[in-house]
């Protein structure tokens, strides 16, 4: 893992939209999607449509709608954040 990876799954212990990774992290939206990018292939997060609406790999967009999207770190995902 990264420590970009790090610092993005630290904000991600309860879901919390795009803008707010913006605002708390040291990226620009360019340089934040790749990364939220391999934490999705790797199955650390998962992605919301709101709060409470989860957007199943069937609906993704990831490409076209991930400054829409919603971000929560996966049982997986915290557990490699915690064992690093």
């Amino acid at each position: 893992m990264t420590d970009a990876e790090f610092d993005v799954l630290d904000e991600l212990y309860f879901v919390q939209p795009f803008s707010h990774l913006l605002e708390e992290l040291e990226f620009d939206a360019q340089e934040l999607k790749p990364i939220l990018q391999g934490l999705l292939n790797k199955g650390y997060i998962k992605c919301f449509f709101n709060m409470n609406e989860e957007v199943f790999e069937d609906q993704l967009d990831f490409q076209n709608q991930y400054q829409d999207y919603f971000y929560l770190a996966t049982k997986k995902g915290l557990l490699a954040h915690n064992g690093r």
